[in-house]
């Protein structure tokens, strides 16, 4: 007769500092009091439960952003996961930052594919083995190549950067422990859905790899996929839900026999609240209540960023705040460094740090009309549209039509200098990059740092973005903003989008 035993795993991604609860329709929702309180009350009703966490616990409040990332792992702490595997938001605060975290974390953080150059040496323990109910369940942590992107100064910091090669570290993993009988294998990955399906065919079955948990795309799947014997989920982002695997697992093959995976939402209605969490959080709160709630700006209503791969009011406004502040032809700011997706009409500077948390600095180059038209349509490539690749929001100077079906601009004009006048190719443009955007420059735009240095070296003009948003506030009231049709994009469904 067939062995089995039963496992019940919850998993988070994304989480980005999501600590508190919100009132949404007159109802509580989410926050970690209640989903500390949903985990431990299904851990009292199912013994053998597992909480895991696919990445990217910092980042998005300022609660994270005040302590660096030491008031999160407090947290994290508290809501007790049994293993976590890191994102490419934990090193925003540098590599030997989070390795100084991960001393304070009570709980198993997990990488096998961030190494140190020339040794190879792994920063982090690569796996770990839970012993539930007599069973060894091995977890792998996998990261995704945007850590390459953001320790790219740290030039000794280094990644498996595509899928094959991740998928050939799974398997010496397996491979060294299959023979103390693993009776289960979870990856814990931050990659993204696609790539997580992608990585799964790329597996060989004799690894044993039963299940994918992932993050980074801050996917919600209507249920778990299956894609070469492996199954796949995510939970979308932040704490408004958790997934929740329940699995019958065959002991003698060590497989799934069967399973059930659901979202859970985490509301008053079903999730009792953690009074021992919400102390750990009030001790945080107090003190950044008082430093984070005065207001610093004001809009004449409230202003939206609703998806990062199109133009947005929050996008155009801060671009064009960028280029007049700092006096360029074209300030590009990177979509993903505006993280609300609404703000105003009153601006707090917490509501500021929370919605634009990356305060790096800006670079300025110079490059030609035909340089700036291949960087823009570098950046408008399909992969833009998959979360491969960073986005970026464009000042008014700027009016451009791409249509993705031609793969090619429709038009493409400076507003600047001369209404409506094509770009020449010789004409030469100061454009405006945020520091991390910069770095990576040639990843994002296609174009190095040599070509630019024979036009002019690039130099820094301001160290700190939030310094001059603050200052165009105090000195703009009423600000507006609207989608104005400087990026226009023609999908390739052939629908004006």
């Amino acid at each position: 007769m067939k062995q089995t035993k039963k496992i019940t795993i919850l998993h988070s991604n994304d989480l980005h500092g999501d600590f508190l609860a919100e009132q949404v329709d007159e109802k509580l929702v989410g926050g970690v009091s209640m989903l500390s309180g949903y985990i431990e009350k299904v851990r009292a009703e199912q013994p053998n439960t597992i909480y895991a966490i696919a990445g990217d616990m910092f980042r998005g409040s300022v609660i994270d952003s005040e302590y660096k990332g030491l008031s999160t792992i407090e947290i994290m702490n508290a809501l007790a996961p049994d293993v976590v595997t890191i994102g490419n938001h934990e090193v925003d605060y540098g590599i030997a930052h989070l390795l100084f975290i991960e001393k304070c974390a009570r709980f198993p953080i997990i990488n096998a594919n961030l190494y140190i150059k020339n040794t190879p040496t792994r920063l982090f323990t690569p796996y770990k083995i839970l012993r539930v109910d007599g069973m060894n369940i091995l977890f792998i942590g996998i990261i995704t190549q945007d850590v390459i992107n953001q320790t790219k100064s740290e030039s000794l910091v280094g990644s498996f950067v595509d899928t094959a090669a991740a998928a050939a570290e799974v398997g010496k993993i397996c491979n060294a422990h299959n023979s103390i009988d693993i009776d289960f294998t979870v990856l814990l990955t931050h990659i993204g859905f696609e790539e997580d399906r992608h990585l799964a065919r790329q597996l060989d079955p004799a690894w044993g790899v039963d299940l994918i948990i992932g993050g980074h795309s801050h996917t919600l799947p209507e249920h778990a996929v299956e894609e070469n014997g492996v199954v796949i989920a995510q939970a979308g982002t932040g704490t408004d839900q958790i997934g929740r695997f329940d699995i019958i697992v065959d002991t003698d093959n060590n497989c799934i026999d069967s399973y059930t995976w659901r979202t859970v939402p985490i509301c008053a209605e079903t999730c009792p609240r953690n009074p021992a969490m919400e102390q750990v959080l009030h001790r945080f709160t107090s003190q950044v209540d008082e430093k984070y709630s005065h207001i610093v700006g004001r809009f004449r209503r409230e202003l939206t960023h609703p998806q990062r791969t199109q133009e947005t009011e929050l996008g155009n406004l801060f671009a064009d705040i960028f280029t007049r502040s700092l006096g360029v032809d074209v300030m590009l700011i990177g979509s993903g460094s505006i993280r609300a997706e609404k703000l105003g009409p009153i601006v707090t500077y917490g509501d500021l740090i929370e919605g634009f948390p990356y305060d790096d600095g800006v670079f300025m180059f110079k490059v030609t009309g035909q340089q700036l038209r291949q960087m823009l349509h570098y950046m408008l490539r399909e992969e833009a549209y998959t979360g491969h690749t960073e986005f970026y929001q464009l000042p008014s100077t700027l009016r451009l039509r791409y249509d993705r079906r031609k793969g090619d601009f429709d038009y493409f004009t400076y507003c600047g200098r001369e209404v409506g006048k094509e770009i020449g190719d010789d004409a030469l443009f100061t454009v405006g990059l945020q520091n991390y955007h910069f770095k990576n420059i040639e990843s994002f735009f296609n174009i190095s740092y040599d070509t630019l240095c024979k036009i002019q070296k690039p130099r820094s003009v301001a160290t700190s973005c939030q310094d001059i948003l603050m200052e165009y506030f105090r000195e703009h009231e009423m600000l507006d903003a609207a989608v104005d049709g400087r990026m226009t994009i023609l999908p390739s469904t052939g629908q004006t989008g």
